[in-house]
């Protein structure tokens, strides 16, 4: 019934949008009305009861599920978090969290126990506070004579069919060709044996091999991995001991954009299509993370208009 009623409600007064955007609006009034019944225990009584579950993809998890963890960290409501395997690092905050999924999934993503799920026509959430990775994972391990550029890609499945946003080796060795000199570029793009999988296959680009014969300074994040000089208890744990140390990146939508805007500094992201868009997140929603310039490029063109005025 609940439903029937935002659908409607939605429909008079969001009628004019495109059919596959309007259920996010939907889901935003299902999120804030699923709240109300926590006014309480929240504000005045305050015992500690929270227990979050979240098994959806990498992306919404940073967006909203560890936010609005950490605020209920940061209220004394929290009692205890689960997630996916490589994430104990992430909910450091938790006395209790336990890694319970072996896979993420899209369904994961719909817990209208938070915030918010995946888009918001509003991103002026209660109940959501940055988490300080950057604070929490600085280090001496990860330094360089040079500052840190982390170039974070991508190469997935993207809406059931071939990757969309990408930096393609022709887009690589051009940001190398002028950034290389300045910065110590610090090239991440996981494998499936180091991350935890969703719904989206993992391509191979041929990249690595390239980097290596013709850009053999660029540092490889799976390299620093192996070495793992600073003890890191899994990928994810290594990526933000790095990110911790850095301030400029360069990434590509979802998850890898997500991650990058935590850690302050500057991060250029790639996205050519999708939801984001409509609804501004990266204007409204990932400066919050950490309070980053974020820069919203559309096209490869636009990647080097932005590396010629923010980077070089």
């Amino acid at each position: 019934m609940l439903n029937k009623f935002l659908s409607l409600l939605i429909r008079i007064r969001y009628g004019q949008l495109p059919i596959d955007v309007r259920y996010y609006y939907r889901h935003t009034y299902r999120c804030q009305l699923r709240q109300l019944k926590y006014l309480l225990k929240d504000y005045l009584f305050k015992p500690r009861y929270k227990e979050l579950s979240f098994q959806g993809e990498f992306a919404p998890e940073l967006q909203f599920a560890l936010p609005f963890a950490y605020w209920h960290h940061k209220n004394g409501t929290l009692k205890s978090t689960r997630s996916s395997k490589y994430t104990r690092e992430m909910y450091f905050f938790s006395e209790d969290h336990q890694e319970d999924f072996q896979t993420r999934t899209n369904d994961g993503n719909y817990n209208f126990e938070m915030p918010r799920i995946l888009y918001s026509q509003n991103y002026d959430m209660d109940k959501w506070l940055p988490v300080p990775l950057k604070a929490q994972y600085s280090n001496d391990i990860y330094t360089y004579e040079k500052p840190i550029l982390i170039i974070a890609n991508r190469y997935n499945m993207e809406w059931d069919g071939p990757p969309v946003s990408f930096y393609s080796i022709e887009l690589l060795a051009y940001m190398l060709g002028r950034l290389k000199d300045k910065f110590t570029i610090i090239y991440n793009r996981p494998r499936p044996q180091n991350i935890t999988m969703d719904n989206s296959d993992i391509y191979d680009m041929d990249e690595f091999g390239w980097l290596q014969k013709e850009h053999p300074e660029v540092i490889l994040m799976e390299d620093l991995f192996a070495e793992n000089k600073a003890g890191a208890r899994n990928f994810n744990h290594l990526q933000m001991m790095v990110y911790a140390n850095a301030s400029r990146f360069i990434s590509i939508h979802g998850g890898t954009a997500a991650l990058a805007s935590y850690f302050g500094g500057t991060n250029l992201i790639l996205s050519k299509k999708g939801p984001e868009h409509h609804f501004k997140c990266f204007e409204k929603l990932y400066p919050k993370f950490s309070g980053a310039t974020i820069l919203h490029a559309k096209t490869d063109e636009e990647v080097k208009g932005y590396i010629g005025t923010h980077f070089e």
